[in-house]
């Protein structure tokens, strides 16, 4: 009897407060552990701009080195964008008490994630 592999979409959430005490090194390995087991990562919060461009650096070298790994698609929405002044120092307030929270980020492998579009109000995820 052979058994089939059921294909499915997995998504992962990590709280921000799972990954706030790593260092970038760390951060970024344990993303890429999951997102290389074929799920999709919900992050809470954003990486900083260094572990993002890190992020994909590492995953083009990962291209062709890992069968059939095409890379990473990346993107992310943050709350308080186009704000008035009061808003933003309010936002800006928040955000120093309790972190990264006003963000969202989505990391999914390029097999699984065909693209992100990303606009003001939305983002749509286009799946393969």
């Amino acid at each position: 009897m052979v058994k089939k592999k059921e294909k499915g979409l997995t998504l992962h959430f990590v709280p921000f407060s799972e990954i706030a005490k790593l260092d970038s090194f760390e951060r970024i390995k344990k993303l890429l552990k999951i997102i290389l087991s074929n799920k999709i990562v919900i992050l809470q919060g954003k990486l900083e701009p260094e572990e993002e461009t890190r992020l994909i650096e590492d995953t083009m070298i990962m291209v062709g080195n890992i069968k059939s790994f095409k890379g990473v698609e990346l993107a992310v929405i943050e709350q308080g964008k186009n704000l008035g002044v009061f808003q933003k120092f309010k936002f800006g307030l928040a955000k120093a008490l309790t972190g990264q929270y006003n963000a969202l980020t989505i990391i999914g492998p390029a097999t699984i994630v065909k693209e992100m579009k990303k606009n003001p109000k939305k983002l749509e995820v286009m799946m393969r």
